[in-house]
């Protein structure tokens, strides 16, 4: 069959698809009307929505990563499927073809099923991604095109096509990686610490796992509101970052002590703190808190690895620690959140445009094998980040050719 036979042979199959989606909206009023249906089912002018933008032909399979078993070890957990349905995008739905997907600590949370225990293999994995809208359902061409570049956070990113509910997408200048970074990392530094944070000009901050994807933002964001920010980190290539986007003290915890540094330095403690690690590194972050201490937890990445998720604490000192310094110690989970979301990325989108916010992303390059490029090198992007080697948001690669035909 050649291209303009298969191309025709794209817009029959999507076209009759199209054409039974409007049937079954359609009043049935329209049935009974003389001469036929008022106008033709299969408007050649709608059926552009369902073409590649570039030409090509949008394939009838793809690559997707899913969750086959529940399990801890992103390797054992997720399967890489070769041949999977391209989907159908819905009345109110964007098709995305994926240019880049952002790598998550939680993640691993997610394919070990601790979000949902309803939920039960096989499940599509990824949160967050940004590429080209390729087709679109009827309501959703209201205020997205084909071509159109957009970012989302929606369940099933790492594949090659998603699809996203128009409402869920963001319009976006062009497809950036730097944009990505803002979906999940940013918006979780923005949103907590305004609920939490309370930050105010001469607090002290301390940021842990500051050099990574959404400690980069915890670290620029205390100080545009003047704060005194130290950062945690675990190579001197880390630290130096950390002064480049203007953390006042950043500690390497591999080669320093950082309870001692803390104590020396900061006598009464600090007033907030942005904790991620968990484990030592949070016993560490309570009992560094100052009288009235704030202590934000939006994660704690050194016990995801583990059967229970979970590093040990020590938590039954915790309430009179709390207790003497009238501390207190607030969880964030983005999800909990997303009427605030909109406005907090907006905010951020605008600060990245404008040059005033550092978007680090880690592409892998400095990894073993190099660039994090392909559905394939998802896991390698997983294991990357749980050996603390990123500086900013790890980010993946996905290329497409242009020219591909089914």
């Amino acid at each position: 069959m050649g291209a303009s036979a298969k191309g025709c042979a794209v817009l029959r199959c999507w076209g009759a698809r199209c054409r039974w989606r409007w049937e079954q909206q359609l009043s049935p009023a329209w049935s009974g009307v003389a001469g036929g249906w008022p106008r033709p089912i299969l408007d050649m002018s709608y059926s552009r929505h369902f073409l590649d933008f570039q030409g090509s032909s949008i394939p009838s399979s793809m690559k997707k990563l899913v969750v086959t078993k529940l399990s801890s070890n992103f390797r054992d957990a997720v399967t890489l499927r070769q041949d999977s349905p391209v989907p159908l995008p819905g009345d109110g739905d964007l098709l995305v073809r994926n240019r880049f997907v952002g790598i998550n600590a939680s993640d691993i949370n997610y394919s070990a099923g601790r979000y949902d225990t309803s939920v039960k293999p096989p499940f599509d994995v990824g949160f967050e991604g940004i590429g080209d809208v390729v087709a679109l359902g009827l309501s959703a061409s209201a205020s997205y095109t084909v071509g159109q570049a957009v970012a989302y956070l929606s369940p099933g990113s790492f594949a090659e096509y998603t699809v996203v509910p128009a409402k869920n997408a963001v319009p976006l200048p062009s497809v950036k990686p730097e944009f990505l970074t803002l979906m999940v990392s940013g918006t979780t530094a923005y949103i907590s610490l305004k609920e939490h944070g309370e930050l105010s000009e001469g607090k002290k901050v301390l940021v842990t796992a500051a050099a990574g994807g959404t400690g980069q933002f915890a670290v620029q964001l205390a100080k545009k509101a003047k704060c005194h920010v130290i950062g945690t980190c675990s190579s001197d290539e880390k630290a130096g970052f950390l002064r480049s986007i203007g953390c006042d003290h950043s500690i390497n915890y591999k080669t320093e002590n950082v309870g001692a540094i803390l104590r020396k330095d900061y006598p009464e403690g600090v007033d907030i703190v942005y904790e991620s690690v968990g484990g030592k590194m949070f016993d560490l972050a309570v009992n560094s808190l100052a009288t009235k201490g704030r202590l934000i937890v939006i994660g704690f990445i050194s016990g995801y690895q583990t059967p229970t998720g979970l590093q040990p604490i020590k938590a039954e000192l915790l309430p009179v620690k709390l207790l003497k310094k009238s501390a207190s110690i607030r969880g964030f989970f983005l999800n909990h959140y997303l009427s605030e979301y909109p406005m907090a990325l907006k905010h951020l989108l605008k600060m990245c445009e404008n040059g005033e916010l550092v978007c680090e992303v880690d592409l892998g390059n400095l990894s073993p094998e190099g660039k994090f490029t392909g559905l394939e090198s998802v896991f390698r992007a997983v294991d990357y980040m749980y050996m603390g080697k990123n500086i900013g948001k790890i980010v993946v690669e996905l290329p497409h050719s242009v020219n591909s035909k089914l």
